[in-house]
């Protein structure tokens, strides 16, 4: 059975190009994302990994750590930088993680236990392997999306969703569809409207069910 949301996640020794790192150590107090890939110098990836590197201090901001994996080795990892630099526009500062036992993909349930890397692997040996995981402080799983192999993701979408997450964490909340930092929340159904007043101050109802409010500053 793959990671379910609010599971802990594995607590893995996991070897980068930055140096070796146990994971739950690595994430320390912060909020983490975990973005895999089936292999290094190809196309999507290469562009994905420059959005990423182009939001390094929107990450900074939010104290979000960002782990790359991709099941090829360090050495790859250093050389396939520069190209990620080239088409970018930007240096990719955080770690990349070498999943060449394939641990971290099992682990994560992003391949069967049966999966191997043949001889001359190429992506479609490890296509399932491209996933994003949103991690919080408390190691738990908060969010997880895969993608297939010809669809870029959206990682003003992450942000996005690290937001949303982060405020209803924060403020015992809940968040719309396509909100964004500054627009109303929701108002939780566990709240009673006693509750919300006394918490939010004046709401609205949308809905008997539905409750939206400005967060209080």
């Amino acid at each position: 059975m793959g990671l379910r949301i609010n599971d802990t996640v594995p607590d893995l020794e996991i070897q980068t190009d930055q140096g070796p790192i146990r994971l739950h150590d690595w994430i320390g107090d912060h909020w983490a994302i975990l973005f895999s890939h089936p292999k290094d110098f190809t196309p999507v990836c290469t562009t994905e990994f420059g959005a990423v590197a182009r939001l390094a201090d929107e990450w900074e901001k939010r104290g979000v750590k960002v782990l790359g994996v991709s099941v090829d080795g360090v050495e790859d990892h250093v050389r396939w930088k520069a190209d990620i630099e080239a088409a970018g526009g930007a240096r990719a500062g955080f770690p990349i993680a070498a999943d060449t036992d394939l641990a971290i993909s099992k682990a994560f349930d992003m391949l069967p236990a049966e999966a191997y890397l043949p001889d001359n692997a190429t992506p479609n040996d490890t296509a399932t392997v491209r996933s994003v995981f949103i991690i919080g402080p408390d190691k738990k799983l908060k969010l997880s999306m895969t993608y297939p192999m010809n669809v870029g993701r959206n990682f003003a979408e992450v942000l996005r969703a690290v937001d949303a997450l982060q405020t209803a964490a924060a403020k015992g909340v809940a968040t719309p569809a396509d909100w964004t930092v500054g627009e109303d929340v929701i108002i939780p159904l566990s709240v009673s409207d006693e509750e919300a007043r006394q918490k939010f101050g004046s709401f609205e109802a949308v809905l008997p069910y539905l409750r939206k409010t400005r967060l209080p500053a």
